[in-house]
Order: C-alpha cells, then sequence, then structure tokens
C-alpha cells in the first residue's frame, strides 16, 4: 500500500523547508511530505477547532489521500501525535505515527532529503 507522510508538524514552514532547524543537524523534510503546523488545529483561545473545521482544512490538505494512508511525522515523533489526534476528533481515522520521524530519518545519510 502507498502510504503519504504528513509531517514535520511541530513547526511553522521554516523548519519544514530546513530553514530553521533547531535539533536534527541537517534541516528539511522527507520527500513527499506534506505540512500542517499543529498549532493550525487549534483555535485562538488554545482550543481543538471543531470537528467540521479540522475535517475541512484536513479534507484541502489531504486532497483524495484516504486517512489509513497517512504516516504522520515531525521532528522526533511527538507533536506528529497531535494531528493524529486532531483527524480523529475530525473524524478522519486511521492515521499512522512514524516514530523516529526526521531525527530517524535523517540519522541515515543514503536517505534522501527535502528542503
Amino acid at each position: 500500500m502507498s502510504m503519504q507522510r504528513l509531517g514535520r508538524f511541530e513547526s511553522p514552514n521554516d523548519r519544514f523547508r530546513g530553514q530553521n532547524e533547531t535539533i536534527d543537524p541537517v534541516g528539511g523534510h522527507i520527500p513527499g511530505a506534506m505540512n500542517r503546523f499543529f498549532k493550525d488545529n487549534l483555535t485562538a483561545q488554545g482550543l481543538f477547532k471543531s470537528p467540521k473545521q479540522l475535517r475541512d482544512e484536513f479534507r484541502s490538505l489531504l486532497d483524495t489521500v484516504t486517512p489509513e494512508k497517512i504516516v504522520s511525522q515531525c521532528g522526533s515523533g511527538v507533536t506528529a501525535c497531535h494531528n493524529l489526534l486532531a483527524m480523529e476528533i475530525a473524524g478522519l481515522r486511521g492515521g499512522r505515527l512514524y516514530p523516529g520521524s526526521w531525527s530517524e530519518w535523517i540519522a541515515d545519510p543514503a536517505r534522501p532529503r527535502a528542503t
């Protein structure tokens, strides 16, 4: 089954683009990954947005990719869980976590990276 990585959720776009890496020795993202900053799941008051609003936003990002084909990752696997929870709240169930995330991916210099 083909998987789509939904990644680098712990930061705004600059970290996804590899312009502001604060933890790992190399910045960027896994090729083919999409970005959704985890704070985009929240209202200005810091609460999760409504299920409908989350569903609409994720559907716009994912297009025709089904939730079961999503593998969420971030820098170390922690904030990627925030997006998986938001997807569950939105009724988009079945996404999975790549717990090693970018830190594990980039530890092997033979793996490609995108910026």
